[in-house]
């Protein structure tokens, strides 16, 4: 019994020298609520990263779908110089809940710090998101990400919201995985 006790921490402490530095690992907070129809969405990462990739990553707008889970498609239809109008499909799905997403976003960039962005078109009654990029102390970006929508199609009351809020949070997270990824790319 002692020496499977003592295998085990063995193998505990192995593998705890295979997992990076906590420093290297962004901090992630992501919150959401719902009241009445609307969902909203306060999300933030501090990451090690080049504030340009950040800002490169989030107005990526015609690749979001290669790396933004429930995205299917997103393209640029229409540029003039900081505005961009961005159509996207999706999918919120949870066992036998499956609602298509389709959304034409008005986007306004003021590089290399904000994106804000609300529906002009599509499925959602309501949407306004901003994307926020914040240098901060030893190299360190913070991406802030807030958001409000109102779905124009029915949400079942007792899964609905909640997975829909699980969509936003993974979406989220990706966004950071892309631009850490992305980051040490251009490090080799």
């Amino acid at each position: 019994m002692l020496a499977t006790r003592a295998r085990f921490v063995a193998l505990l402490l192995a593998g705890a020298l295979c997992v990076p530095a906590a420093a290297n690992v962004p901090q992630v907070e992501i919150e959401t609520n719902g009241q009445g129809d609307d969902i909203t969405v306060t999300a933030s990462a501090e990451m090690l990263v080049d504030a340009r990739i950040a800002w490169d990553v989030i107005t990526d707008y015609d690749h979001l779908a290669e790396f933004i889970p429930y995205m299917r498609s997103s393209r640029v239809v229409q540029r003039d110089a900081d505005r961009v109008v961005i159509e996207q499909t999706g999918m919120f799905s949870f066992l036998f809940y499956k609602q298509r997403v389709q959304a034409q976003l008005a986007v306004v960039e003021s590089p290399p710090r904000r994106v804000m962005a609300h529906a002009v078109g599509g499925n959602l009654r309501e949407m306004e998101g901003r994307y926020t990029l914040e240098k901060l102390p030893a190299g360190t970006v913070r991406l802030s990400y807030s958001a409000r929508l109102v779905p124009d199609f029915a949400v079942p009351p007792l899964i609905g919201k909640a997975v829909m809020r699980t969509v936003l949070a993974d979406q989220f997270s990706a966004m950071v995985r892309e631009i850490e990824r992305r980051d040490a790319e251009k490090e080799r």
